[in-house]
């Protein structure tokens, strides 16, 4: 029997052209309510979602041959585990593919914080040379916090430690022999808070870590330091963010996730101290053709009943 596999969200078409080696049906309908993605799950063996789609316990009460989910990124926290795991569905995702590309835009986001780049460049396209306004500061010699000292969180460590920065991290799960070889310097989250004059998040978002960022966590940190969070939204608490950059508790922030995307209106984007970008993170064409033949591999796998590389669940 041909296996079906519905594409919710865009991706790169290498892994469609795999799975189509393969011989699977291929179809891509992006853009679906939820209404509409529960009506048609009942006919797939797999479904590809990056972060757009909400797998709801309903649309996998209502996938009768589906198989396997395939998260074209890391996080999970858009699809039901739980449920999936209860009806036998494995779950997988591709954690590596996109790494250096998440890397990057949040060195990318610390820079443009460091030297206004964005504000620079919008005023200078409308005309006004103000050189004085846009008075930077070097991230040579600063602290970088790195809340997370995972892959992405170990590829940023190694970019800043380039850029002659200080680094310390915290991460519960990260050995000190670890840390050591990066450069880095393990501490108390507290520690991390009061230290850093950048800090940037890289952990998972799950109940021990969502608004792991609060008011009292932001009035621990420098009125000189600078948040950026290209992890996940939920883990900063946007309200209590904004109220520390209005009473300037905090010198700045760079955010490419929110806690609900897509987000066009939030009273974040009129400060001219944040940076923002539409959850940018993992938004490179050598991203994309990892991530999605990762994703076909693993969907193969599991149709052909062998183990995936990144089963995040054991139904």
């Amino acid at each position: 029997m041909t296996a079906r596999v519905l594409v919710c969200d865009p991706i790169a078409e290498d892994g469609i052209a795999v799975l189509q080696q393969f011989g699977a049906q291929v179809d891509v309908r992006t853009g679906l309510s939820p209404d509409e993605l529960e009506a048609a799950v009942d006919s797939y063996e797999a479904l590809i979602v990056r972060s757009e789609t909400k797998i709801t316990r309903q649309v996998i009460a209502a996938a009768g041959r589906l198989q396997v989910i395939g998260r074209a990124g890391i996080g999970v926290d858009n699809i039901d585990l739980e449920a999936a795991t209860e009806k036998g569905v494995v779950v997988v995702n591709a954690p590596t593919g996109n790494i250096i590309s998440a890397a990057e835009h949040a060195v990318a986001l610390m820079l443009a914080l460091a030297r206004h780049i964005p504000d620079a460049s919008a005023s200078l396209k409308s005309g006004r040379w103000d050189r004085k306004r846009f008075m930077g500061l070097e991230v040579r010699g600063k602290t970088l916090g790195i809340l997370g000292l995972g892959q992405v969180g170990s590829e940023v460590a190694r970019r800043a430690r380039g850029l002659e920065m200080k680094v310390i991290a915290h991460d519960p799960f990260v050995p000190e022999e670890r840390a050591r070889t990066l450069g880095v310097e393990l501490v108390p989250f507290e520690q991390l808070l009061r230290e850093s004059d950048f800090l940037t998040v890289h952990t998972t978002l799950s109940e021990s870590t969502r608004r792991l960022i609060g008011e009292a966590e932001l009035r621990e940190m420098k009125p000189t330091a600078r948040l950026i969070n290209t992890a996940r939204g939920g883990i900063v608490d946007e309200g209590a963010l904004d109220a520390a950059l209005r009473e300037d508790r905090l010198a700045g922030a760079a955010l490419d996730v929110f806690e609900t995307e897509p987000l066009t209106s939030h009273p974040l984007f009129s400060n001219e101290r944040v940076v923002v970008t539409p959850h940018l993170g993992a938004s490179t064409a050598e991203a994309q053709e990892r991530v999605s033949q990762d994703m076909a591999e693993q969907i193969i796998a599991v149709i052909k009943g062998e183990p995936a590389q990144y089963a995040v669940n054991a139904p």
